[in-house]
């Protein structure tokens, strides 16, 4: 498998139905930071015990990836944390249509110490807890599921109408200390389309997005890194004010130096 960055900088988060085993091996060679194999919504319920199994299988070999799960009110939940709790290999879950920190809590108890969990908000519900589910304590990242929250409260697939739920998203993180939020997906497949939904995304201050297809990763890691523009202009400041900051000479210049020492950071991160 590539180098991938830690995935508390991880931009592109390719979605896999667990179903399909046989498109693993292409998300894993993939540009994507991170791959997650997904047993909810991709999965009929017929296909959940097959699709638990090959996430068994690819695990077993030594592949390691996220794992979406069904939600904790589901009828699923319980066997795909069984599952996961006796997988030593995954990188983290993701856990579908959380609604408060209780459900990341449960899930954590049934996990081995440590894994990562990713609180997936896809309710009005889950987006007014958003501040509660980003403080439990076992929640290492946000992502918003922008699909199942446009229909569960009616609103349309246009940034001004999702402004609000990303805002509280990026809003949450910050008061939790949480890395930057994951983004929902963008259905259309158009280049040009995706470079703007990420841009949006960046705009609303989330640092990833959910990604259906492999051939949207390269625009979303694109969008959704420093560009050559924003890297001169930080470098400059940099050598302005001094890497340490010696070269400041009043207040106003301490928000440009941080905003730069981010840019050069995130770079090499995505630079190795």
């Amino acid at each position: 498998m590539r180098w991938r960055p830690p995935p508390a900088n991880a931009r592109s988060w390719l979605l896999v139905p667990a179903s399909k085993p046989e498109l693993f091996a292409e998300a894993a060679a993939s540009q994507a930071d991170a791959v997650v194999l997904d047993l909810e919504d991709a999965v009929v319920p017929a296909a959940k015990p097959a699709a638990r199994d090959a996430v068994a299988r690819w695990v077993g070999a030594g592949m390691r990836t996220w794992v979406r799960i069904n939600d904790v009110t589901s009828a699923y939940w319980q066997d795909d944390v069984r599952l996961l709790a006796s997988l030593p290999g995954i990188d983290g879950v993701v856990l579908a249509k959380t609604e408060n920190p209780a459900q990341v809590e449960a899930t954590a108890a049934q996990l081995a110490a440590g894994t990562k969990i990713i609180a997936l908000l896809e309710s009005a519900r889950g987006v007014e807890a958003a501040i509660d589910i980003a403080g439990a304590a076992s929640t290492f990242r946000l992502a918003f599921g922008s699909g199942d929250y446009r229909r569960d409260t009616g609103v349309a697939d246009l940034a001004i109408a999702l402004a609000y739920p990303r805002s509280r998203l990026t809003i949450a993180s910050r008061i939790a200390g949480l890395p930057g939020p994951i983004d929902g997906p963008t259905l259309d497949r158009a280049e040009d389309a995706l470079a703007e939904a990420a841009r949006s995304t960046v705009q609303m201050g989330m640092t990833g997005k959910l990604c259906m297809h492999v051939d949207q990763v390269a625009v979303v890691n694109q969008c959704l890194a420093p560009s050559r523009d924003e890297i001169a202009w930080a470098r400059e400041v940099l050598e302005r004010l001094g890497p340490d900051g010696s070269g400041v000479e009043d207040g106003s210049d301490m928000p440009r130096l941080a905003r730069a020492r981010k840019i050069v950071n995130l770079s090499q991160t995505f630079s190795p």
